[in-house]
């Protein structure tokens, strides 16, 4: 990973979409910051595309799309995404997500089987509020149970037939072929002229931890902030760059640096 400051100036000058997780990388502590919601007012003022790309559930996603000043939102690792346009919200499936109510019972029932297996792990908080994926909370409420805690959830969701990723606070797992890069991709395309064979650098990328690796791997303009770096031995596929300052403090110094260039451009 280098420095956000090294990435290129004119790399950053063709930049026309930023995406970015949620958890950890414009918050810290659960809270968001003002540096970061400032940042996502200027970046929209000066006409960027911008997407939290989120495990989240649909609930705050609503809410995130209706108040926010973003253009979209994808949750639940890429079930799904809402825009809101002219006022009225709407809502972007995943072509290969699954029947939300046949989902659930099954995904309830690997979720306690996985707490009957890992003592003190427990459904995340926000768990109600989502439609395709389970939350298994191993670090966002007290005990925080440790990172080999929840690589081995992730191995137990895996062998139950699901797919896995640890954020930096759950272990979110779910039954699909999708992920957080061919969701933030199909609405990219869908909704804001976006032609993946020749767009691929005009995407700026922010997160912090191993549910971001697609995210990482196909972006080359994609960027860690500062707390990535306790992932690093679980990052097959690191970041290419990364800030000096960590969560949503390292998200709004490489956007200044972003918003600088045009600027000056």
């Amino acid at each position: 990973m280098k420095a956000f400051a090294t990435m290129p100036a004119a790399a950053l000058a063709n930049i026309r979409y930023v995406l970015f997780d949620i958890d950890d990388t414009i918050t810290e502590e659960g809270y968001l910051l003002p540096e970061s919601f400032d940042t996502l007012w200027q970046l929209s003022r000066q006409g960027y595309i911008t997407i939290p790309v989120t495990g989240r559930p649909a609930g705050w996603c609503d809410m995130i799309a209706r108040q926010w000043p973003v253009s979209a939102v994808v949750g639940e690792n890429g079930a799904f995404s809402f825009h809101n346009m002219h006022g009225k919200l709407s809502c972007l499936y995943h072509p290969d997500a699954p029947e939300p109510q046949a989902n659930k019972v099954r995904l309830e029932a690997m979720a306690q089987r996985a707490l009957r297996h890992f003592p003190g792990l427990r459904l995340a908080k926000d768990q109600p509020y989502r439609l395709f994926d389970v939350a298994l909370d191993f670090a966002e409420e007290e005990p925080k149970l440790g990172l080999d805690v929840a690589g081995q959830v992730k191995a137990f969701c895996e062998a139950e037939g699901a797919v896995a990723k640890v954020s930096s606070i759950h272990v979110n797992s779910w039954y699909g072929n999708y992920n957080k890069l061919s969701m933030a991709e199909h609405v990219l395309t869908r909704l804001f002229a976006y032609n993946p064979q020749q767009d691929q650098a005009s995407v700026l990328y922010f997160g912090d931890s191993p549910n971001d690796e697609p995210m990482f791997r196909h972006f080359s303009n994609s960027c860690g902030v500062a707390n990535v770096r306790a992932y690093t031995e679980l990052l097959e596929w690191p970041p290419a760059y990364v800030t000096e300052q960590p969560c949503g403090y390292g998200f709004a110094e490489a956007c200044k640096r972003l918003l600088s260039v045009r600027a000056a451009g």
